[in-house]
């Protein structure tokens, strides 16, 4: 279904597709982690740290980067 031009917000959009693209990938790449911190607003923290924690606790040996976001997000 498509949105109005009204309703539509590219942020929003772009932020679920990078999210989506980060759930996907076992290696997500640093850039597309820093573009989702520069998109997201306080709303959005609580999602992206659930994400990066779902993927440190499903690693036998986590990213440190991964674990320095989720420190960050605090």
């Amino acid at each position: 279904m498509a949105q109005s031009d009204e309703s539509f917000d590219a942020r929003q959009e772009l932020l679920r597709i990078l999210l989506k693209r980060v759930q996907n990938e076992r290696h997500p790449s640093a850039t597309m982690m820093n573009l989702i911190e520069q998109l997201m607003g306080p709303e959005e923290r609580a999602v992206y740290a659930r994400l990066l924690l779902e993927k440190i606790s499903g690693e036998r040996w986590p990213s440190l980067q991964m674990i320095r976001r989720v420190m960050a997000l605090g």
